[in-house]
C-alpha cells in the first residue's frame, strides 16, 4: 500500500506484532504519529521513506535486516535519522550502525522515558537536515540563475584575484569584470563579498577559503 504524503511521522519497523503496538502507543502519547511496517522490504515499497522524519527500527527482521535498510538508505542519500532497537546479543552491529550515522540504539527492554528523549533528539536532526536541504537547495537555484560568463568569473573572484587579475585570466575589460561582479552579487542575494565567499564555499566543499573568509571578515 502506498503512503498518502500529507505529513510526516515516525515509522516503527518491528515484525513483533506485540512490539510494535507498545511503541506506538508510547510515542503517539507524546502526540507524534506513528505508522508501522513488519519489514524493511513493507517500508520502502510503501513510498513512506519520502515523509518519515524518524525510524525506529529493530536490528534483526525477517527479509532486508535494520542494518542493510540503513545501508540501502544511505546510498539512495536519504538521511531519515535511524534508532535501532536491539537484543543484548546485536550490541556489536549497533555499534556499527552507529558508526555509520544512526541516531541512537536501545537494547531490550526498552526505556520509555530514554527512548521518548532520543526520539525528540532525531525529530530536531530532522529538522535541522531538511532546512539545510532547503537552504542548499536555493543556493543552487541561484548559482544557476548566473549567466555562463558569470560563473567563471564567481569562482575567480572567490580565489582572492583581483577585478585586474580576473580581466587577464579571462581577456575581458576590468570594467566588464566590476559590471559581472555586482550582476553575481545580486543574483546570489550575497548581502557582502564575505558572504559571497562562503557560498561559493558551500557550492564546492572540496575548495575551502576559509582562510580568505577569516581575513576579509577581520577587516
Amino acid at each position: 500500500m502506498k503512503i498518502e504524503h500529507t505529513s510526516t511521522f515516525l515509522a516503527i519497523l518491528d515484525d513483533d506484532k506485540s512490539m510494535q503496538s507498545a511503541l506506538r502507543d508510547l510515542i503517539e502519547s507524546e502526540g507524534i504519529s506513528t505508522l508501522c511496517f513488519d519489514s524493511a522490504e513493507q517500508f520502502l515499497n510503501s513510498g513512506a521513506r519520502h515523509k518519515t522524519a524518524c525510524l525506529l527500527a529493530d536490528v534483526r527482521m525477517p527479509g532486508m535486516s535494520g542494518i542493510e535498510l540503513q545501508a540501502n538508505l544511505k546510498s539512495e542519500r536519504c538521511r531519515i535519522p535511524i534508532i535501532f532497537i536491539t537484543g543484548r546479543g546485536d550490541i556489536p552491529l549497533a555499534v556499527n550502525a552507529m558508526k555509520e550515522g544512526a541516531s541512537d540504539f536501545f537494547t531490550k527492554p526498552v526505556s520509555g522515558t530514554a527512548l521518548l528523549c532520543s526520539v525528540k533528539r532525531a525529530l530536531q536532526q530532522n529538522l535541522a537536515n531538511l532546512r539545510k536541504a532547503t537552504e542548499r537547495a536555493s543556493l543552487v537555484a541561484r548559482y544557476e540563475s548566473l549567466t555562463p560568463r558569470e560563473r567563471e568569473v564567481l569562482p575567480l573572484l572567490t580565489s582572492g584575484l583581483l577585478n585586474k587579475q580576473v580581466a587577464f585570466e579571462l581577456g575581458i575589460t576590468e570594467w566588464t569584470v566590476q559590471l559581472h561582479r555586482g550582476h553575481i552579487m545580486r543574483k546570489m542575494q550575497a548581502d557582502s563579498f564575505a558572504g559571497l565567499v562562503r557560498m561559493a564555499d558551500k557550492l564546492s566543499p572540496n575548495h575551502t577559503q576559509s582562510s580568505l573568509i577569516g581575513a576579509l571578515t577581520s577587516t
